[in-house]
């Protein structure tokens, strides 16, 4: 579904490959590591999960927004995708759990995404081609400066990512309700680790003290 069939989004590959689309999220230009995700539901959970900062997320699965995002469903404090490649995104959702529509919430963030592209064709792409850098852009169409900028774009291999997901500052978390003689004292490193097993171990009746990647030994046991 499209909101405005006057607008136009391109995905252009490092290797020249050039796609045409509608936008979607905040309007403007982004680029990353194209990398893609098969599955059917859970896709703010992807959104929000460290382990793809960085990159342009194509999901394989169509329909994409169709029961809107929920502020219980981010694995992270922020969306760290840089960029969104969808086949049919939805802005209207059925969901009466849901806090809004994934289009106010892409934009809220400021991620640029693109709607109408068979992510399925350009996945077998990618998989013959290798790893390739791309750029999403809604405020051009000049497709050679598209495609200079994803051949210039830094590529991801040997980048230290953990720092720039891990929290700043120490934090601990004791869970409700929990018997002080048997509560289980457990340091967690945070090298982007999700929020969900926080809550597991948390449900379990751990009470963690989460600390930033860089944290000493030293400080770890103090």
């Amino acid at each position: 579904m499209h909101q405005n069939n006057s607008e136009k989004a391109l995905l252009v590959l490092a290797d020249g490959t050039v796609v045409n689309g509608w936008p979607v999220g905040y309007r403007g230009t982004t680029g990353g590591e194209l990398c893609f995700n098969t599955s059917m539901t859970g896709y703010q959970e992807i959104f929000t999960d460290p382990s793809y900062h960085g990159q342009l997320m194509m999901m394989t699965y169509p329909h994409i927004g169709n029961y809107g995002v929920s502020a219980r469903d981010d694995e992270a404090g922020k969306v760290m995708i840089s960029g969104l490649i969808v086949r049919a995104f939805s802005h209207c959702y059925s969901n009466t759990m849901a806090d809004g529509d994934l289009d106010s919430y892409l934009r809220r963030n400021r991620i640029v995404g693109i709607t109408g592209v068979d992510t399925r064709k350009l996945v077998r792409h990618i998989r013959q081609k290798g790893v390739l850098n791309a750029i999403i852009s809604s405020e051009t169409d000049d497709v050679d400066t598209l495609v200079r900028q994803a051949r210039e774009w830094p590529s991801m291999i040997g980048l230290e990512l953990a720092e720039k997901v891990s929290c700043k500052e120490p934090r601990t978390i004791t869970p409700a309700q929990a018997d002080a003689k048997q509560i289980f004292k457990v340091a967690v490193m945070d090298y982007g680790i999700k929020q969900n097993i926080i809550n597991n171990l948390v449900r379990r009746g751990c009470m963690l003290r989460i600390f930033p990647a860089r944290t000493s030994f030293d400080t770890i046991m103090k």
